[in-house]
């Protein structure tokens, strides 16, 4: 499979989330077999106000009601960001074959970074991981949101510490 041009498509996704004030990660999960996009999708937590509308999740879901099983077995999913464990959790439950991620998650990996749940033998199901794939363009992507959140959130205090109080 060609893991780049799958993880621009997650990247367009994780700008899609940018735009609405998301973290912006982006997922795509694809038939190995085919190569054929079964679902793409970003993070909506803020905006479904649901903890667990991680990008990867909403993807598994999506691929599991379009192919109408919730084994996703000759599947690949592309992340720009390491799976937390939640979605960790979410990829060895659906059975996804191959994991494709940008760049690590040093706070919430669960896939390598901390956590190894995705490989991890003990567990019915174990996926191959491949990280650092459009790394630097997937950091990037983080780090120029938390750059403009931070800018913002610091134009809004000095806004709101300059406003006259009644």
């Amino acid at each position: 499979m060609e893991d780049k041009k799958y993880m621009q498509l997650a990247l367009a996704e994780a700008r899609k989330a940018a735009e609405l004030g998301e973290i912006p990660i982006g997922a795509v999960l694809a038939d190995m077999t085919t190569g054929e996009v079964i679902a793409a999708a970003h993070n909506m937590r803020e905006t479904w106000h649901d903890a667990t509308a991680h990008a990867e999740v909403i993807v598994i879901r999506e691929a599991c009601e379009r192919l109408g099983r919730w084994r996703l077995s000759g599947c690949a999913l592309y992340v720009t960001v390491e799976p937390c464990p939640m979605c960790s959790g979410a990829i060895v439950n659906g059975r996804v074959d191959r994991v494709v991620y940008g760049c690590h998650d040093v706070k919430a990996g669960g896939a390598e970074s901390i956590f190894n749940i995705i490989t991890n033998p003990n567990l019915n199901h174990c996926a191959e991981v491949i990280s650092g794939i459009c790394e630097e363009e997937c950091a990037q992507v983080m780090r120029d949101f938390f750059r403009r959140r931070r800018q913002e959130n610091k134009a809004k205090r000095k806004s709101e510490a300059g406003a006259p109080q009644e």
